[in-house]
């Protein structure tokens, strides 16, 4: 192992190394671009048979290949609906273990090479409204669901009129009756389709967000955005069929009905049921106001699954079983990965009622400046679990890694209690918590521009803290780093909250620091209208308590975003187990017993699922875990041997060290009882720097990224040939 590899920060295996090889290859570049031409004709062409299957050709095509495939194919219907629409996308995914092994992340500094233009995920087209900032790629992606739901029900409707006509001679309100019911089940097919795409953005670990670098905090929005609409649909789907069947006068009578050979109507009613309460409890007021409902009934998710797969069988099931499947490779792993105990080994409460945590991580376990982590702390709850940035860099330490959390609920609350009981104590007692990640950007997105703009609202500043950590060790190291123009725009409440800038390491920045980083940090005090007459005490960190754990516990490595190798090992052998396991059952148990119930092969696909993932890739896992022990083992040989790479970065070390942050002290500059102008701010930024691409990254409340989406696109579309292309990004949580 390179001598560097250990503080690079990025998820993947690869380093930066890679990247600065400027003259690439021929070969190297058409195997790239030839990986990518596949996988994007693949995703292509299963979009392309999932939005024209209602139409008459693509229809008869799909009769024909099922009749042919399950006539000559060992694995029968259930196999050729599973390879036509689950299979594509597995494969997706093994190109990507393979492209993002390959090819680590793209070369950052040929990125600014190019001139200054527009990109559809940077733009944002819409900024206000129910789905928040919106960017020309998301906005191209909302009207295509739209097109195909709007298609689907259009052409739907004709051929339900047709087959009417065509196949049953009724009339009158019989006729109304067989309409409705032919509508219901043809919105519960296009409800069927979006849960295919609806487990994609869930999977935290997933290798397809990792390829094209959209971090878990997006995908989140897309779940959510395709989970209204899904469950709309399967809402309208149960409605029309209780309409039918209630003037039919047989509501009870088919509620009930659990048939063996055809469609199981009281599993679909559960399975609504459930849906129903995840949806209506995932809804934004309840959410915001009742968050711990909103996370424990969406566990019902197991009982909307299950049932549903009992509800339509297991060839129709296999419709979605793809994005199923990947969603329990990705919660087995996060499950294994939780399962260890992180003692905190470092723990601070600060003035401005945040705290810090300082965790031990192995060497071998990257992240970068925009990562995150979920945090659950056995004292208080054994099920919760919250998402928080993390406040350090990569290149602070190779043995640990901290995060701000700011005091709002009541976990929170609990939390700094405990920390400040124990800081008052001489007998230590130690937190122990479990954790998850680090989830986030594949490739450091603060280091892909020449300019920045970082916008943070009170502890939003946190992932910038790690950001601004980041550059300032990178120049001092000499290490590859493009960022020459830094601008921090920090609104707070109170100025209390201002000694959060001492989290930033800054003891190492010597008096060429200016030559090659221009950094201005403006804060902004929005409820204080005078400089407090403890103004020069602001930054004093002297008054933290905190208390310091020994022989802290490291995190797991058990993570999808981790070892490259371990984790496409992992998917492989899950996915062919699957196949082994279902192989199995048809030679010796389903052809020999005549198994033919519906709703029971439904269930055993589904427990075919999980027990492939549990069995055959928790063997996988199992051999992963201890080949992260002997790696353990040997890092704890090397802290032994040397005692320079230690928690010195923790918050029981900055206690004692006033120097730390007093050189980005000088450089803030605070404003008082106003809040920022942005439009003043870039138009200055924009007469500086020029005609240059500058990366926006906001972490804020949804109104302080509304405003600077805002402002961003009003300064793009302006299009002054001497001004800059400013690129929207948010890192923000919003479960």
């Amino acid at each position: 192992m390179d001598e560097f590899s250990a503080h690079e920060p990025l998820i993947s295996n690869g380093g930066f190394k890679d990247l600065q090889s400027k003259n690439k290859p021929f070969k190297l570049v058409l195997v790239k671009w030839l990986l990518k031409s596949l996988m994007w004709l693949i995703f292509v062409l299963w979009v392309a048979v999932i939005f024209f299957l209602p139409s008459n050709i693509v229809r008869g095509l799909f009769l024909i290949f099922i009749q042919a495939s399950s006539q000559h194919s060992f694995f029968g219907i259930t196999g050729s609906v599973f390879l036509l629409f689950s299979v594509p996308i597995l494969i997706l995914v093994f190109l990507a273990f393979i492209y993002i092994s390959v090819f680590p992340s793209d070369d950052f500094e040929g990125r600014n090479s190019k001139p200054p233009r527009f990109r559809l995920w940077t733009f944002p087209i819409i900024v206000d409204g129910p789905f928040g900032v919106v960017s020309a790629a998301e906005f191209i992606g909302i009207l295509l669901f739209s097109a195909y739901v709007l298609y689907n029900i259009i052409d739907d409707s004709i051929q339900n009129q047709e087959l009417i006509a065509r196949e049953f001679s009724v009339t009158g309100k019989e006729r109304s009756y067989l309409m409705i019911e032919l509508t219901g089940l043809r919105l519960g097919s296009i409800g069927l389709f979006c849960m295919a795409f609806l487990f994609l953005p869930i999977a935290r670990g997933s290798v397809l967000l990792r390829m094209i670098d959209i971090p878990f905090e997006h995908a989140t929005r897309y779940h959510v955005w395709l989970g209204h609409l899904t469950m709309a649909l399967f809402t309208l789907h149960g409605l029309c069929y209780v309409i039918a069947w209630a003037l039919e006068g047989r509501l009870i009578e088919k509620i009930l009905e659990w048939k063996d050979d055809e469609i199981a109507n009281l599993p679909g009613v559960i399975s609504l049921l459930a849906g129903l309460l995840m949806w209506v409890t995932s809804l934004h007021p309840v959410r915001k106001n009742y968050f711990e409902l909103f996370f424990y009934t969406h566990q019902l998710y197991v009982v909307f699954i299950v049932f549903l797969a009992m509800h339509v069988g297991d060839f129709i099931f296999c419709m979605a079983a793809g994005a199923v499947f990947l969603f329990i490779l990705d919660r087995f792993l996060r499950f294994c990965q939780s399962r260890t105990t992180v003692d905190i080994i470092s723990a601070a409460c600060r003035p401005c009622g945040t705290i810090e945590l300082v965790f031990s991580k192995p060497s071998n376990l990257r992240y970068n400046a925009l990562s995150f982590v979920f945090l659950q702390v056995r004292e208080l709850s054994w099920l919760q679990w919250h998402p928080f940035s993390v406040s350090s860099s990569p290149l602070d330490g190779r043995y640990h890694i901290s995060i701000l959390i700011k005091v709002l609920g009541e976990w929170t609350a609990k939390l700094r209690d405990i920390v400040s009981a124990n800081s008052d104590q001489l007998q230590i007692k130690k937190i122990t918590a479990s954790v998850e990640g680090p989830y986030g950007h594949e490739s450091p997105y603060h280091l892909m521009y020449e300019n920045l703009i970082l916008v943070a609202g009170g502890i939003g500043i946190s992932p910038f803290l790690a950001i601004l950590s980041d550059i300032i060790n990178r120049i001092n190291e000499r290490r590859p780093c493009l960022p020459k123009n830094v601008l921090i725009v920090w609104a707070v409440k109170k100025s209390k909250e201002l000694s959060l800038i001492s989290a930033v390491n800054a003891q190492s920045i010597h008096s060429s620091f200016s030559d090659k980083l221009q950094l201005d940090i403006q804060a902004y005090v929005t409820q204080e209208s005078v400089p407090p007459l403890e103004e020069g005490k602001l930054h004093d960190i002297s008054s933290i308590s905190s208390f310091s754990v020994i022989n802290g516990r490291n995190m797991s490595c058990l993570v999808g975003t981790g070892n490259n190798m371990w984790s496409g090992m992992y998917v492989v052998v899950s996915t062919l187990g699957l196949v082994a396991i279902y192989s199995l059952l048809r030679v010796y148990y389903i052809k020999p017993f005549h198994v033919s119930t519906r709703w029971y092969l439904g269930l055993l696909f589904v427990l075919m699922m999980v027990a492939a993932v549990t069995i055959l890739g928790g063997i996988v896992v199992l051999l992963w875990h201890w080949a992260e022990k002997r790696n353990l083992k040997h890092d704890e040989s090397v802290k032994i041997g040397n005692e320079k790479i230690d928690l010195s970065l923790s918050s029981d070390a900055k206690v004692h060290s006033k120097t730390e942050g007093s050189n980005l002290v000088k450089l803030l500059a605070t404003r008082y009882g106003c809040r920022p102008d942005f439009q003043e701010i870039f138009n200055s930024f924009s007469d500086r720097v020029g005609h240059v691409d500058v990366g926006v990254i906001v972490c804020g409340p949804p109104s302080l990224q509304s405003t600077v989406a805002k402002e961003c696109r009003s300064q793009n579309i302006k299009g002054k040939w001497n001004h800059p292309v400013f690129h929207f990004n948010s890192h923000s949580f919003d479960l």
